[in-house]
């Protein structure tokens, strides 16, 4: 027998670790837990059991939270918040290192609790979870140590309300907290209602590190607790979970002001070319689907195979598979552990019976558990294609050329993470940055580390944890005061011109009337200026299919954007008289086209500035972070400081790469049309500026609403913030809105333009031999 063939016949013998360690933390506390409230573990409420999925033991009692319950822990966050915020630098980035290292001293511990609560492979549980936690608490120490230096005006939030999913307890826990901890905030965090071990166990961590009472609080239960967190008087919210909730979410937080990270469900394309190193992504789709038992939102789960190896792939796929090992989770030989719960399994099966495509099953214990499955011959249009199964359950079809590969890995509403397989490094860049996912990986799968933003796109939700991309959502806004309400005035009428000028608006690179023929006049302090014209849904609808239209816009070189910018510069100094004549006939405020005229150059100047990052994660190779542009903006123009805020909106959404649907300002709407003819004149493509005049309250439904709107934003003095952000929910679409606040407009703060004009997308390139 040589020695291929007794690696090819030997087995794996049994590697159990020890659940003492555990069993005698939860006898310690009497196998019945209450809330962490204040930095004090408070007694039992009414409770349900939290189970053992491997065996169907009851592990623990955890109590129910209440209204009353999370009212008290907020109230203790907010109690704690000031002094958190106060606290230096170097004592915050002191205590995020206390449970860092807290976390690596009692790693078995942790370790072992989140595979007995979790059903997840032991393997997973310590070289993965708990390592990646403990890296993310090192990670925001440095940012808590650094925070005066890198984000020098940054204030928190304030009390964070979080809430994260079963499937990563502790891991999900440490994304959510060391970034809040790092910037100042205190926390309520609600864990899933099937996991909550690790999270209670955290709270020991948290008193031995010396996190201050009420800075960090717990609180346990089931939907119901999390509905009570998010209708609390919290002022920043952080979830992750399913779309569908997401989507509830966004309604809910809708108008409040708040800040709103989700991240969300994902069906990630894992994308093979017919020049791949076979075996190695054979071994990286297990990896990228079967890995917690493909219980993952970045889960590899549309395997996409060029035609030309599908056979070999598949074939070499399924042998693979039957070498998976499915047990005991506390076995350190088993490859896939339980399912999380019963009912979640159930869930998984039910999905698997609607397809019609072949089914190939691996080998898998009687009990809460399944084995890997890959099911072929699909359609684009089955649900194992379209729906994320969150399961071990990989669906497969094919492609012939690259630009099919792309257009089958974007033919999802989800837009998380992919894969992307080629020994041919012009293949895999080519296609890499064109998936529309926040995370791609070239020749790998879920490579994580907490120096590398991770986060989706598209209905996976928005914002990102990790780098310093991930701090951006745990530090507020600058707010300015409230605007006062739109009025009109009467008056004679004041003529500017000797001929009649025809009420239009600008679509598509072309003047047009509105669609349903209504016109308004625009009445300024002396009387009547002009007449703009009314535009309706239709009218919305004609100018985002033109901005659609317009999308090679975004791949052009920031050069040339510059230079068209600086050309709209040059056009609207040209006549800066005339502009600022009419703005004063129609607000009475002074000139401003020498301002504005003065931040389109700023931002021409930024068309080809807005770098991406080098990250520093612990790899060999590179992660990069790209900034896409979002794509379709939608926008409510200003009524303070009309001329200058056009300018900055302008400016900004150009220079990035964007196509913008603009409303004018209702005060001020001809300084806006008379902006078409400056367009007109400065080699701006059809389509990438589009202008509508009308009533913002009217309009804001169908412009946030609308699914080919990639993001909106609202300066509006009109209240329509809660209907931008609830309208937005339908597609998770991000948005950025005023609250009825204004902003300096004279600033020259990019920040907060740059991040609302593009994304953010993570790209991991190992090489080495």
């Amino acid at each position: 027998m040589t020695v291929a063939d007794i690696f090819e016949s030997m087995d794996w013998s049994p590697a159990p670790e020890s659940r003492t360690e555990a069993d005698d933390w939860l006898d310690t506390h009497g196998r019945a837990f209450g809330h962490f409230i204040d930095g004090k573990r408070q007694k039992p409420g009414t409770t349900f059991d939290t189970v053992n999925p491997a065996t169907g033991e009851t592990l623990a009692q955890v109590t129910q939270g209440t209204e009353a319950d999370v009212a008290q822990a907020v109230k203790a966050a907010r109690k704690a918040a000031k002094g958190w915020a106060a606290t230096s630098d170097h004592d915050r980035a002191r205590v995020l290192y206390a449970i860092a290292r807290g976390l690596q001293k009692h790693a078995r511990l942790f370790a072992v609790m989140e595979t007995l609560d979790t059903g997840k492979p032991i393997r997973e549980s310590r070289d993965i979870d708990v390592a990646k936690a403990a890296r993310h608490f090192y990670h925001h120490a440095g940012h808590a140590a650094l925070r005066s230096e890198t984000m020098p005006n940054a204030e928190p939030w304030g009390v964070c309300g979080q809430i994260v999913p079963w499937n990563f307890p502790l891991l999900m826990l440490s994304w959510k907290i060391a970034p809040a901890l790092a910037m100042g905030n205190t926390v309520v965090l609600k864990p899933a209602e099937w996991t909550p071990l690790t999270a209670l166990a955290f709270t020991d961590i948290c008193t031995s590190a010396g996190v201050p009472p009420g800075v960090v609080n717990i609180v346990t239960g089931d939907g119901d607790t999390g509905a009570a967190l998010v209708a609390s008087p919290i002022d920043k919210l952080a979830f992750t979970g399913s779309t569908e909730v997401g989507r509830v979410l966004r309604r809910e937080t809708a108008g409040r002001a708040m800040g709103l990270t989700l991240e969300l469900g994902g069906k990630s394309p894992y994308v093979v070319f017919e020049d791949a190193d076979i075996d190695s992504a054979v071994e990286g789709i297990v990896d990228a689907i079967w890995f917690n038992g493909g219980q993952v939102c970045c889960a590899g789960s549309r395997l996409l195979v060029q035609e030309g190896i599908a056979e070999d792939f598949h074939a070499r796929l399924k042998a693979r598979m039957a070498k998976i090992r499915v047990g005991d989770p506390l076995d350190k030989s088993v490859d896939m552990g339980a399912m999380v719960h019963a009912d979640h399994r159930a869930n998984v099966l039910a999905i698997l019976e609607r397809t019609s495509g072949t089914v190939t099953r691996g080998t898998c214990p009687d009990g809460c558990y399944l084995p890997p499955i890959l099911v072929t011959d699909l359609h684009g249009a089955d649900p194992l294609m379209a729906e994320e199964v969150f399961g071990p359950v990989l669906a497969t079809t094919t492609f012939r050329t690259p630009a099919e590969a792309v257009q089958l890995a974007n033919d999802t509403r989800f837009g998380l993470a992919a894969s992307v397989w080629s020994q041919d490094i012009d293949v895999a860049l080519h296609t890499a940055p064109r998936i529309k996912a926040g995370v791609v990986w070239v020749n790998g799968a879920n490579m994580l580390d907490a120096a590398a933003p991770f986060g989706g796109m598209r209905e996976s939700g928005f914002g990102r944890e990790g780098g310093i991309a991930g701090l951006g959502a745990y530090v507020r806004p600058a707010v300015g005061k409230a605007l006062a309400k739109l009025s009109s005035s009467g008056g004679a009428q004041v003529v500017l011109s000797d001929v009649d000028r025809s009420p239009k608006m600008f679509v598509g690179g072309k003047q047009v009337r509105p669609d349903g023929g209504y016109t308004r006049p625009v009445i300024g302090p002396k009387g009547t200026v002009g007449d703009v014209g009314v535009a309706n849904r239709k009218d919305v609808r004609n100018a985002v299919d033109a901005a659609r239209t317009a999308a090679s816009w975004a791949g052009s070189t920031g050069h040339m954007r510059a230079q068209i910018l600086y050309y709209l510069a040059e056009n609207l100094s040209a006549r800066a008289d005339e502009f600022d004549a009419r703005l004063t006939a129609q607000t009475g405020a002074k000139g401003e086209t020498t301002e504005a005229v003065r931040h389109l150059f700023r931002w021409a100047a930024w068309a080809d500035k807005h770098d991406g990052r080098t990250l520093g994660v612990p790899m060999g190779g590179l992660a990069l972070t790209l900034n896409p542009a979002m794509g379709v903006i939608g926008a409510f123009a200003s009524e303070d400081r009309p001329l200058v805020a056009l300018a900055q909106v302008i400016g900004a959404a150009l220079a990035t790469g964007n196509r913008l649907v603009l409303v004018a300002p209702e005060s001020a709407p001809l300084t806006a049309t008379d902006l078409v003819q400056v367009i007109e004149t400065s080699d701006v493509p059809g389509g990438v500026i589009n202008i509508l005049t009308g009533d913002h309250a009217e309009l804001a439904p169908h412009l946030a609403g609308h699914m080919d709107v990639d993001a909106v934003w609202s300066f509006s003095s009109a209240d329509i913030a809660a209907t931008v952000e609830r309208e937005a929910a339908v597609d998770l679409k991000r948005t950025w809105v005023n609250d009825g606040r204004s902003r300096d407009w004279t600033a020259t703060d990019a920040a907060p333009f740059l991040n609302a004009a593009t994304d953010v997308q993570t790209i991991w390139i190992p090489f080495g031999v």
